[in-house]
């Protein structure tokens, strides 16, 4: 980190502004092998200065669908992991937003936990809306949307499919007062597709465009590092414009500071759904 990126984060911290990390990593051959690629990538962050670390969806075992080898869903490896991760946050000071799996009387949650600098787990929000097919056999939704707040910053968390097809979700959480939308997601495969080289000319990433402009927020989407990535780990600005992206296929913990008093939320907050009722 150079003199003038140290002076940058200095006066950020004092200007509402917030240094986040989005956790690009390759997907683990094991629960075991995905904790400790995790430390790793929060030791980074938390050197970096960032207060809150993004994961890709369900990286703990992986998303069940797609095309990665996954043992049966375990609950008590699940919950062991969470308290493992619980202890790196506290360790290293870091918020922690990390895709995994719940079992529940219901049935399979695909999930994405928030957890404190403190180690405290603030909640989670499940996906609800299941993309069809594989993932749809696989997990059941909770019908409950939260927003959480953080190092005075307030964020929702959309998973994938939500948030390329079902836009409404990324508004809820922005007409409750979220900043940014973090988005952990798994699109695309490691072993068939179409590489990718020009950023914004797939659909998902201009998705992530309209998500961050049309409700004047920052918008946050972290993919698992894939031979044939579908889109970009990104991080868009409330003005639809691209702040950063890692490079199709490459394992990077992406970090940058972003200004909250730039996340308006204007057009979230001038949506009158009342006039929509029916």
């Amino acid at each position: 980190m150079n003199l003038k990126e140290r002076r940058f984060i200095g006066e950020a911290m004092s200007n509402k502004c917030l240094r986040i990390a989005l956790a690009a990593l390759k997907h683990p051959k094991t629960i075991s092998e995905g904790l400790d690629k995790i430390g790793l990538a929060l030791e980074e962050a938390a050197n970096r200065k960032a207060r809150i670390a993004c994961f890709p969806e369900t990286y703990l075992p992986g998303l069940r669908g797609a095309d990665f080898a996954l043992p049966p869903p375990d609950p008590v490896a699940q919950e062991q992991a969470l308290v493992d991760i619980r202890a790196m946050a506290r360790n290293h000071g870091i918020g922690v937003i990390v895709g995994m799996e719940k079992v529940t009387e219901s049935g399979l949650l695909n999930v994405a936990y928030a957890i404190s600098p403190a180690g405290r787990v603030l909640g989670y929000q499940a996906k609800n809306q299941i993309t069809p097919g594989g993932e749809e056999r696989s997990y059941v939704p909770d019908g409950e949307r939260r927003v959480f707040a953080m190092d005075g910053a307030r964020f929702g968390i959309v998973i994938c499919h939500e948030g390329w097809r079902y836009p409404e979700t990324v508004r809820w959480a922005a007409r409750r007062g979220a900043q940014i939308v973090f988005q952990p997601q798994v699109t695309g495969s490691d072993k068939k597709g179409k590489r990718l080289k020009v950023w914004g000319e797939s659909f998902y990433e201009k998705a992530m465009i309209c998500r961050a402009e049309e409700n004047s927020i920052y918008f946050a989407s972290v993919n698992t590092a894939m031979r044939f990535q579908n889109s970009a780990t990104s991080l868009i600005g409330p003005d639809g414009k691209r702040i950063a992206y890692v490079p199709y296929g490459k394992e990077q913990v992406l970090v940058r500071t972003i200004d909250l008093s730039k996340a308006t939320r204007l057009y979230a907050k001038r949506y009158h759904p009342e006039w929509y009722s029916g």
